[in-house]
């Protein structure tokens, strides 16, 4: 082990912490603003009632990545969005897809929700300033 790597360890979790921010983010705000779409897409998806489950997962995205991004909530997020993402890599393998180009994206936003769920994001946060968890 490289010991004079752990002085970046909180740096790290920050990085961790911005960067899925933006991707949910990224990802949540296109839901949210067609939310009529996005509900037709999760009934669709078999995910019933697809209003309650595409207003969720929507919400999540959107307001869990904002909160995630000012380093609000950050441990409790992770577990949120490590659920949603194991879901969603269950959910395309049981449909057949292969791991390229379809549940790797999944898996690897899964390992970094379970990474800042058990590590938290970061002294560079409101988490850390208010010292809340």
């Amino acid at each position: 082990m490289i010991y004079t790597l752990f002085v970046f360890n909180s740096w790290m979790d920050f990085a961790l912490r911005i960067v899925v921010a933006f991707i949910f983010i990224a990802h949540g705000w296109p839901k949210l603003k067609n939310l009529n779409n996005t509900c037709k897409n999760f009934s669709a998806m078999g995910f019933s009632p697809g209003k309650l489950w595409g207003t969720m997962i929507s919400v999540l995205e959107a307001v869990g990545g904002a909160l995630l991004l000012i380093g609000f909530g950050t441990q409790i997020l992770g577990i949120l969005f490590a659920a949603e993402m194991a879901v969603a890599a269950a959910w395309k393998i049981r449909r057949g897809e292969k791991m390229i180009g379809g549940y790797e994206f999944d898996l690897i936003l899964f390992a970094a929700s379970l990474i800042l769920a058990t590590s938290g994001g970061g002294m560079y946060g409101l988490d850390s300033y208010f010292r809340i968890w």
